[in-house]
């Protein structure tokens, strides 16, 4: 098995692989974006990894969710997740959390035990909830914002949260904070696209699964090619971070 990262090695070097390694990173939400960062962070090295989501697949998700069969419809998604990212590296140290994230249970995600926290939920409330704990906490903190609606994959963004322009769930977070005057403590990038397209076929049941739009509840369009992209990137802007942390201390 010492030939899995030897690629990502042969480009980074040693000490960023071995960095790696002992980063912890704890993802929320494995839908059709964190399942892909989840995915990601594995085959990058990344060797102690908590992945964190309530709801068991759908048939709905396997469009665009990387866990999302029709052989495992109905399992807990964070369970089927972690037994796929152990066949990528057995020796990495995957806890699967079947829980949602909200105010009520915050403190028992620890989030200052992290390296990374990915934010890749949907639910506004608890969005931004997580967003304002991660911002307070020791951990370094990137968030996706809305993949439904989308098409185009060049454009893709990422941006600091408060320049990011064109999407709908990055404003309502924007005015949810104004509205409660309490704002992240830390600046953070996410990852997120101008491009907001029309639903165009029937609206699905509702599933089960969340979602930020709770007014309308309404579930939205999406596409593999869309939320992929936006995990693997969430994946980089992780690696990227620890390569610069390596760097800088070498200056």
């Amino acid at each position: 098995m010492d030939g899995i990262f030897q690629r990502g090695e042969r480009l980074l070097g040693k000490e960023i692989m071995n960095r790696l390694a002992s980063t912890r990173v704890i993802v929320f939400g494995v839908g059709g974006v964190g399942s892909w960062c989840a995915e990601g962070l594995v085959r990058l090295g990344i060797g102690k990894l908590t992945i964190v989501d309530s709801d068991c697949v759908s048939v709905t998700n396997i469009n665009r969710q990387l866990m999302a069969t029709t052989h495992t419809v109905g399992q807990p998604k964070v369970d089927v997740l972690r037994e796929r990212l152990l066949a990528i590296n057995p020796n990495a140290e995957i806890t699967a959390i079947q829980d949602v994230y909200c105010a009520e249970n915050a403190e028992s995600f620890r989030l200052g035990d992290y390296d990374y926290v990915i934010d890749a939920i949907d639910s506004l409330k608890d969005k931004a909830h997580l967003i304002l704990e991660a911002s307070k906490s020791g951990a370094k903190l990137f968030a996706s914002m809305g993949a439904a609606l989308k098409l185009d994959p060049t454009k893709v963004r990422v941006a600091e949260f408060w320049d990011v322009k064109g999407c709908p769930l990055g404003a309502a977070l924007r005015k949810k904070f104004k509205k409660d005057k309490t704002y992240p403590k830390r600046k953070f990038k996410c990852v997120y696209s101008e491009e907001l397209l029309e639903n165009k076929g029937e609206a699905p049941e509702v599933d089960g699964n969340s979602t930020w739009d709770v007014k309308k509840a309404q579930i939205n369009g999406s596409l593999v090619h869309i939320t992929a992209i936006f995990g693997f990137t969430l994946s980089g802007l992780v690696v990227q971070d620890v390569e610069n942390a390596i760097k800088n201390k070498d200056k």
